[in-house]
């Protein structure tokens, strides 16, 4: 497909016109290879802010989940191992029925996007300022 574009010079009142032809350019490939999308009802996402030094209680889902750290760092725990911490851009999966909790930092706030697989959370207790702290 060839454009063709019309600019108009007006210069001391006289009208002039210069056509100019358009260069075609191809689109950039989107993907190498055979993709096929799997569109589901089971996974749900979300967004969630959390202030300095806010947290989950414990909890787990019984098909698992993914965070991602967008802003801020977020901070981890999971029963009877260290706390981690992931700077923006980090990432976790936590699989299915492990008891885990997750929030902000004691110093930063953190924007969290959260991938459940379907299923459900089940709550449990209050994560405690020890738990928190752990390390």
């Amino acid at each position: 497909m060839r454009v063709v574009t019309a600019v108009f010079i007006f210069a001391a009142g006289v009208f002039t016109m210069k056509v100019v032809a358009a260069q075609h350019v191809e689109p950039a490939p989107v993907v190498t290879g055979t993709v096929t999308r799997m569109d589901t009802p089971d996974i749900s996402g979300g967004r969630q802010k959390f202030e300095a030094g806010a947290r989950t209680a414990w909890h787990r889902h019984d098909k698992g989940e993914l965070l991602f750290a967008e802003s801020g760092r977020m901070r981890s725990g999971r029963r009877s191992e260290p706390v981690k911490e992931f700077a923006p851009g980090g990432s976790e999966y936590t699989a299915p029925n492990v008891e885990h909790w997750h929030g902000a930092t004691p110093s930063e706030p953190l924007v969290q996007v959260n991938l459940e697989f379907g299923g459900k959370a089940t709550w449990l207790s209050k994560t405690t300022d020890l738990e928190y702290n752990r390390q």
